[in-house]
C-alpha cells in the first residue's frame, strides 16, 4: 500500500516509521513544507528499513501522492501565548485549506486520515474542506486512549490486552468518556470476569485507571515536550485495517449528525474500519452516567468548533 504523510514533525516522522515497521506500506511518501527536513527524515527511515521490512521511503512535493491509499495529515501549527483555542483553530483551519486541494487533486480516491490536535475539531474542518463522502476522512481520535484504557485494565487483570475489548469514546481529551459498561475480556462482562479472578474492578481501581488514561499524555509531555510514538501505533493500526481491508473495530473520530440531541460533531465512537474508510458505527451499551458524559463531550467539541450545541 502507498501512503502519503503530510508533516514529518515529530508525529509525522514516527508515523513514517511505525509504518515501515510494521510492514503496512510498501511505498511511504512524506511531504513538508519544509523540503530539508522531510528528505532528511525519509533518508533516516529508510536506513532503518535495512533492518525491518522493505520499503521505500521517499520526500516530494505533492504530486508525488499520485496513487496514495491513505493520506495522513500530521502538519499544524503550536498554540501561541495568549492565543485562543479558536484563534489557533483558525490558524489550523489555514494550514488545512494549503494541504488538502493539493494532496486530493494528486490522489483523489485516497482515504484522509487526521492526526493533528485537536483532532476532532480538525477532522470536523479536514471533512469539510474535503468534500469527500462520509467514511473517508476519520481522525485518530481515541485509538490511542483506548489502547491506554485497555494496557492499564489489563495490567490490573493480569491478562493479555488482546484478550479484552473495551473503548474510550468522545473527545480525544479532558472529556473522553471510558466505557466501563460495555467492556468485556473473552466471553465474558468485564465486571463479571473481574470478580472471578478475584481481581475486583471497584471504584477505587476504576478511578486509578481512568486517571491514568487521562493523565497519559500530559505526563509525557511534561518530561519530553509531546508525545509521538503511542499516536504512530495507533495510525499504523488504522492503516492496517485500511491495507487489509480488516474491518476492524476502532475507536476513530468522524463526524457524526447527532449524539445526545447535538450535533453534528466530529467525536470518537466504535467504528467499522476497511479498505473504503469508516464503514459503518456502533453504539455501545452505556450506562446513564456514560451517556450523560457523551452529551456533555459532544457539547464541548460543537463550542470548541466555535458554535453552539
Amino acid at each position: 500500500m502507498k501512503i502519503g504523510i503530510i508533516g514529518t514533525g515529530a508525529v509525522g516522522s514516527a508515523v513514517a516509521n511505525a509504518a515501515m515497521l510494521t510492514d503496512v506500506a510498501h511505498d511511504v511518501v512524506l511531504v513538508d513544507r519544509d523540503a530539508a527536513r522531510a528528505r532528511a527524515e525519509a533518508h533516516d527511515i529508510l536506513h532503518a528499513a535495512a533492518f525491518g521490512h522493505a520499503c521505500v521511503i521517499r520526500s516530494g512535493d505533492y504530486d508525488a501522492l499520485e496513487g496514495c491509499r491513505a493520506i495522513i495529515i500530521a502538519a499544524g501549527v503550536a498554540q501561541r501565548e495568549g492565543e485562543t483555542r479558536l484563534e489557533l483553530l483558525d490558524r489550523n483551519r489555514k494550514v488545512f485549506e494549503s494541504i488538502l486541494p493539493p494532496a486530493l487533486a494528486a490522489a483523489p480516491d485516497a482515504l484522509i486520515v487526521v492526526a493533528t490536535n485537536p483532532v476532532d475539531v480538525m477532522t470536523e474542518v479536514a471533512t469539510e474542506l474535503a468534500g469527500l463522502p462520509v467514511g473517508r476522512v476519520f481522525g485518530t481520535g481515541t485509538v490511542l486512549d483506548t489502547g491506554r484504557f485497555r494496557a492499564l485494565l489489563a495490567h490490573h487483570l493480569q491478562v493479555a490486552p488482546r484478550s479484552l475489548h473495551a473503548f474510550v469514546l468522545g473527545e480525544h481529551g479532558d472529556s473522553a468518556v471510558l466505557a466501563w459498561n460495555s467492556a468485556v475480556v473473552g466471553a465474558l462482562p468485564l465486571f463479571d470476569f473481574a470478580e472471578q479472578v478475584g481481581r475486583p474492578v471497584d471504584r477505587e481501581v476504576r478511578a486509578e485507571i481512568d486517571a491514568g488514561v487521562r493523565q497519559a499524555a500530559y505526563r509525557i509531555i511534561v518530561g519530553k515536550g509531546y508525545t509521538n510514538y503511542g499516536i504512530a501505533g495507533g495510525v499504523a493500526r488504522l492503516l492496517r485495517a485500511v491495507a487489509g481491508d480488516e474491518r476492524a473495530l476502532l475507536s476513530v473520530s468522524m463526524e457524526t449528525d447527532e449524539i445526545a440531541g447535538r450535533g453534528p460533531v466530529a467525536l470518537s465512537l466504535p467504528r467499522v474500519v476497511g479498505a473504503g474508510g469508516v464503514i459503518r458505527t456502533v453504539m455501545p451499551a452505556l450506562s446513564d452516567d456514560e451517556a450523560a458524559g457523551l452529551g456533555r463531550s459532544a457539547e464541548i467539541l460543537i463550542r470548541a468548533a466555535g458554535r453552539e450545541p
